[in-house]
């Protein structure tokens, strides 16, 4: 797929100034990063988000983490997982 199949000409039109662009696209990084993450756990667990799961594992919620980008510094929310060990 071709980057410029992705947005209609019309969508650029909103953006107003250089900044307004900027601000869209560090958004999208940040969003895109947190996906990632989100996804790098549904792997690890074996099971999406709300769904039933596998093992004793569990999500627990987010933190936050600040990060450095080529758009600057950001705050992105961490997928967090409580892992149960059972002693028998």
């Amino acid at each position: 797929m071709h980057t410029k199949d992705l947005f209609p000409d019309d969508f650029f039109k909103q953006f107003k100034t250089g900044d307004d662009l900027q601000n869209f696209l560090k958004d999208l990084q940040k969003r895109r990063i947190e996906k990632m993450l989100e996804g790098e756990l549904d792997a690890h667990l074996d099971y999406e988000k709300h769904n039933p799961r596998k093992e004793e594992n569990t999500r627990n919620g987010y933190s936050t983490k600040r990060i450095k980008t080529s758009y600057g510094e950001d705050q992105i929310k961490i997928p967090e997982i409580v892992t149960l060990v059972l002693i028998r």
